[in-house]
């Protein structure tokens, strides 16, 4: 089962990103192979909603990171084996009874182009089951973790068909005779096609658990331990935006005592950032994944629906409030529907007037707040709002970023502290930037 997630959360929470180096899949690819960047998208496209399944791709990567393992392949071989198992017409099949004088004479001037690709995927494929012999036999013989053993084990038993016996003998790579090519040939293509396609799917497997591994080791990331559905906690010590350069990092616990956050500050205080920094390591959490954060446990959860930077909808005709009246009603169908969500709304309400945002935040996060099941964070400006549900739920954990004031200009803390905040700086910033100033010199 997959941990539910919509496009407007991934697009919120930079997942992929316009630039694909500057996002979070961009933090953790750092694949050899085009099959391992494909399949680590697909991990990011999937996140996991299964306990067992989450521990045991953690502790996959956790053994890699241990053991310092690098990936033992060249990236082109992989290249020129796809490319070779991509050709199937029957018509480029070898046979050794076809090693005439002209091929001979065309393979001397370079001509027979069809033939040096055979010759060169033959080449790769050999190298590569000689490689992965030898790295496998290597690894288990320091210990494999209990995790990986289906995953070796799996390898092993397709490196054990007689039919590539021979193969893993070959030391050289430079060349083959044309009666092994024709033979290798049949084997890789035509007869055992299919193990070498799904002994490749575990190769590249290999390829991003050693990438996210050595990020994790590069980078003081940690793993993430996943608890049972259904008690609804969350632990995340000394958190931080994996893409920021110098992040300020916060610790936050979750209970269902206290299942919903309501988070306020001043423009600029970094609420829409602490509210990525949360939700990016929940989403990295549940695929198993290490977490920029000194220490992070978690109950594992249906899925996530967040709304920070929730755009018009010009070709329906919506205005931003109409919106976000329609992204809080999916989100409480999906609650309806699909139990133990997180939910992160940012800034509740911000296309309407003050008296109407005041009424539907405050209505809207009590009728969250009574879903114990459920995680929240709702960020606001109405701090008015804060004090009212203060008063009517017992479940919210009132939270704030704090300014200080230092000669008059503002600066920030981006440190998460107790209580409603009553900093409102507008003013001053635009005071401080002159721009009344400006304006009265226009007149």
């Amino acid at each position: 089962m997959s941990f539910r997630v919509d496009k407007q959360s991934i697009d919120d929470l930079g997942i992929f990103g316009r630039i694909r180096e500057q996002s979070v899949y961009g933090v953790y690819n750092k694949t050899v192979t085009h099959g391992g960047s494909l399949i680590l998208e697909d991990m990011f496209r999937y996140p996991l909603s299964e306990e067992d399944k989450i521990n045991e791709r953690g502790s996959i990567i956790s053994y890699f990171q241990t053991m310092g393992i690098s990936f033992p392949f060249k990236s082109e071989l992989f290249d020129n084996v796809e490319f070779y198992l991509g050709n199937t017409d029957s018509r480029t099949r070898l046979s050794v009874y076809e090693n005439t004088l002209e091929r001979r004479f065309k393979t001397a001037l370079g001509s027979d182009t069809e033939y040096e690709m055979i010759h060169k995927g033959v080449l790769s494929m050999t190298e590569i089951l000689c490689n992965l012999d030898r790295f496998l036999k290597d690894i288990e013989s320091k210990g494999v973790d209990p995790s990986y053993r289906k995953d070796l084990d799996a390898m092993k038993e397709i490196l054990s068909i007689k039919e590539f016996s021979p193969c893993l003998k070959e030391t050289s790579f430079k060349k083959f005779p044309y009666a092994k090519v024709a033979e290798y040939d049949q084997e890789f293509r035509y007869d055992l096609r299919e193990k070498l396609k799904l002994l490749l799917s575990y190769i590249y497997s290999m390829d991003v658990y050693i990438s996210v591994a050595g990020v994790s080791a590069e980078r003081g990331f940690t793993r993430a331990k996943a608890l049972p559905a259904g008690t609804n906690r969350l632990e995340m010590k000394d958190v931080y935006h994996p893409l920021l350069k110098n992040p300020i990092a916060n610790t936050i616990n979750v209970d269902e005592k206290s299942n919903m956050i309501f988070l306020t500050g001043a423009n600029m205080a970094g609420k829409s950032t602490f509210m990525k920094t949360f939700s990016i390591a929940v989403y990295l959490a549940h695929m198993g994944f290490p977490v920029p954060a000194a220490e992070i446990s978690f109950s594992v959860q249906n899925g996530m629906f967040t709304t920070i930077n929730l755009p018009d909808n010009m070709n329906m005709g919506y205005s931003h409030f109409y919106a976000e009246v329609m992204r809080v009603k999916k989100v409480a169908e999906s609650i309806g529907s699909s139990k133990n969500l997180i939910v992160v709304f940012d800034e509740l309400f911000r296309g309407t007037n003050v008296k109407d945002a005041y009424d539907a935040t405050v209505a809207v996060s009590e009728a969250f707040a009574k879903n114990r099941n459920c995680m929240f964070i709702i960020s606001t400006h109405i701090i008015e709002a804060g004090e009212t549900l203060r008063e009517r739920c017992d479940n919210i954990n009132f939270l704030n970023l704090p300014t200080v004031m230092d000669k008059g200009i503002p600066r920030y803390t981006y440190r998460l502290a107790e209580g409603i905040t009553s900093d409102r700086h507008g003013m001053i910033i635009i005071n401080n930037e002159g721009i009344l100033d400006i304006l009265k010199k226009r007149r």
